[in-house]
């Protein structure tokens, strides 16, 4: 196993494109704050997806120009198309001096149903799509990170055939992606099933240009992130509270929390970075601006510790 893990949070984007209240441009950047207070060094921040499509990411520009600075941090936001890159570009120009610490992030399913539903297109629509924009990105210079979601299955479709997943994540790094992160978008994977797919990919793709982005639908993200470990996958996305789920994809329920991956990962002995008390902290604040008590066992637990 690798000594050191990235803990990738995607609470500010993934986690709150699902929840049923909007909040206020002011309380995104709080929690991003806080959040970068507890030493995560990988934000994403927002998506520049159409406000029709997600209207609680409206603000996206106004939530990139005002993100907080720290040394270390990197954040990410994710662009749907090419019209989701000039906006990024527009707000990254009004927040000045630089880009240098904020990457662009691209989106493709590995399933024909749910690409169509997310993205309005078919899968090699959007593959022709991203050879023209992470290019572009580049050119720009923005890192890029790819996600291939329904990477183990599919809420339309079920299973997904780990040869696809693996044919997509392979085209994404060929284009430039810097890391493309594998998504158990409706929480079906089991170890088992990491394995395989990471057997597909490691082979041909270092263990740094992969990650996973799992989802705690059935209680089995941990027991994943154990495997990806296993495997020498370094980098794991997680949502603050156990925040979000897809809009795209019925029944997926948050994502893994992020308190409980880096206790897991810091009762292991690996370092993260991050500071488990003020990560709980900002799991605490999520939790009152989501107006709803979150998923997240370790919150939980700690908030409970403390009297609530």
């Amino acid at each position: 196993m690798t000594p050191r893990v990235t803990v990738y949070e995607v609470g500010p984007r993934d986690g709150l494109q699902n929840e049923a209240v909007t909040l206020a441009t002011g309380d995104k950047l709080a929690l991003v704050g806080a959040l970068a207070d507890a030493g995560l060094p990988r934000i994403e921040a927002t998506s520049f997806v159409s406000p029709r499509w997600i209207p609680q990411l409206a603000d996206a520009a106004e939530v990139t120009a005002a993100l907080p600075r720290r040394s270390g941090l990197a954040y990410a936001a994710l662009v749907p198309n090419a019209r989701g890159l000039e906006r990024l570009l527009a707000a990254l120009a009004a927040r000045g001096e630089g880009i240098a610490d904020v990457a662009a992030a691209v989106v493709v399913s590995a399933s024909e149903s749910h690409n169509l539903r997310n993205l309005n297109r078919p899968v090699a629509g959007t593959l022709a799509e991203l050879e023209a924009l992470v290019p572009a990105a580049r050119a720009r210079g923005l890192p890029v990170r790819g996600y291939v979601s329904t990477a183990f299955g599919c809420p339309y479709e079920g299973r997904v055939d780990p040869g696809r997943v693996a044919e997509i994540a392979h085209r994404l790094l060929a284009l430039g992606c810097a890391q493309v992160s594998l998504g158990d978008t409706i929480g079906v994977a089991t170890p088992r099933d990491v394995r395989a797919l990471l057997g597909r990919l490691l082979p041909s793709a270092p263990a740094a240009a992969l990650a996973l982005h799992l989802h705690d639908t059935r209680g089995t993200a941990l027991a994943n992130v154990l495997a990806g470990l296993e495997e020498g996958i370094e980098t794991f996305d997680a949502a603050v509270g156990g925040l979000g789920g897809c809009p795209y994809a019925p029944g997926a329920s948050g994502n893994l929390a992020t308190e409980d991956l880096v206790y897991m990962l810091q009762g292991m002995g690996l370092e993260t970075g991050v500071d488990l008390g003020r990560l709980v902290a900002a799991g605490a604040l999520a939790q009152r601006l989501a107006g709803r008590r979150l998923p997240g066992r370790a919150l939980q637990a700690a908030l409970a510790a403390r009297g609530g």
